[in-house]
């Protein structure tokens, strides 16, 4: 039977119940329609053969627990299983939907067809085709500045890989596998079910579609071994945390001469005492004195990896006020920096001194004319 008749006949119309029949229903009604169309019981009639032979084949598929999740899941994925139509030149119709397309033709390269192979009897890939190794995940936790600035980290990571003996072959050295003579090298076998085929991996060969007749010594033919190793990877300027970065080609060995995988890095940045960071620009907060801020002064300012630079504040500098340090940031692709942001907070002494108290009483007396809320005051007049 091609796949294309077994999802598209109703095996349940067939027998007269509903999908959510029991096997004790299934058989029941088997046996009904079994007697009335055996063939001994109508002897010549063709329809009676033919209706015997449909209900024996829908019984086939029900009765079987694993068949029939099979079968319903087949239908489940393509609608109702019914081919849709189009009407041909001589009046009838012609399928316009081709189950070979979508179930893996002669020349796909995967698809549909490898995920359903086994249910249908397709040959499905070559398993002894080279496969790509896995991709692999790993984190790495570095300090603020190595992340601005940029530097190189060991991983040590534990991940299966190619043979050293035998390269990944399996065999001993100075032997090569042998194509499996079961399956020809396909992996798979087959088997004809109740009118229509079933795949199953070849218990041969494992479903590698080759036989060792000499295996490695040191991974047993397996091709594989669980490997520790060292890289060092290298984290670009300007990280940021919680950024990935992938790696190609740096992730777990293929299999049999594939492509390695690839190894993608979660980055994590410890934070800084004192510095902080928007987007390609460094904050910074510096404390000012309140005559600093309001007579005006010429402060030093840490950077990053630098030097300290001096940064002039210009009287009645208040509270919250920042000030760019041009190129003092955080490096950008095309060669530039970011800026340093410095914002200004006026520092409130926990204690005074008696000359300092004093100083201050004669301030406040000098500029008792001046009140900071009367705006407020103002505004909420009616």
């Amino acid at each position: 039977m091609s796949t294309r008749d077994y999802i598209e006949k109703d095996y349940y119309a067939a027998l007269g119940v509903s999908k959510n029949a029991t096997s004790a229903d299934v058989k029941k009604a088997y046996r009904k329609l079994a007697q009335q169309h055996h063939p001994d019981r109508n002897k010549g009639d063709a329809t009676a053969e033919e209706k015997f032979k449909e209900v024996s084949e829908a019984y086939s598929v029900l009765s079987d627990d694993a068949k029939r999740k099979e079968y319903d899941e087949a239908r489940r994925l393509f609608g109702s299983g019914r081919l849709r139509s189009t009407p041909s030149g001589d009046g009838g119709s012609s399928s316009t939907f081709d189950f070979g397309d979508l179930l893996g033709g002669a020349g796909a390269g995967g698809g549909l067809g490898d995920l359903f192979g086994g249910l249908f009897g397709g040959a499905g890939r070559r398993t002894s085709q080279p496969r790509r190794g896995a991709d692999i995940t790993s984190e790495v936790t570095l300090d603020f500045a190595e992340a601005v600035e940029g530097a190189t980290v060991p991983l040590r990571m534990t991940t299966p890989g190619s043979c050293p003996t035998c390269h990944g072959s399996g065999a001993k050295p100075g032997t090569v596998p042998r194509v499996c003579p079961v399956c020809s090298g396909t992996g798979i076998t087959s088997k004809n079910v109740g009118g229509f085929s079933l795949a199953d991996p070849c218990r041969e060969c494992r479903g590698t579609g080759r036989l060792i007749d000499d295996p490695c010594p040191t991974c047993g033919g397996e091709g594989q071994v669980t490997t520790e190793r060292i890289i060092n990877v290298r984290i670009p300027a300007g990280v940021a945390d919680g950024q990935r970065i992938r790696l190609k080609g740096k992730g777990a060995a293929g299999d049999r001469g594939g492509p390695s995988g690839d190894l993608t890095v979660l980055v994590h940045v410890r934070p800084h005492p004192l510095f902080g960071r928007r987007d390609d620009h460094l904050t910074l907060s510096v404390p000012v004195t309140f005559p600093e801020a309001a007579l005006g002064a010429t402060v030093s300012v840490p950077t990053l990896n630098g030097p300290s630079v001096s940064l002039k504040i210009p009287p009645g500098t208040t509270t919250g006020r920042t000030f760019r340090v041009k190129g003092r940031g955080v490096p950008r692709k095309d060669g530039t920096r970011g800026d340093l942001l410095v914002t200004m907070e006026v520092a409130v002494p926990p204690q005074l001194s008696d000359d300092a108290k004093a100083a201050l009483e004669a301030y406040a007396a000098a500029t008792a004319d001046d009140d900071p809320r009367g705006h407020l005051t103002a505004e909420g007049r009616p």
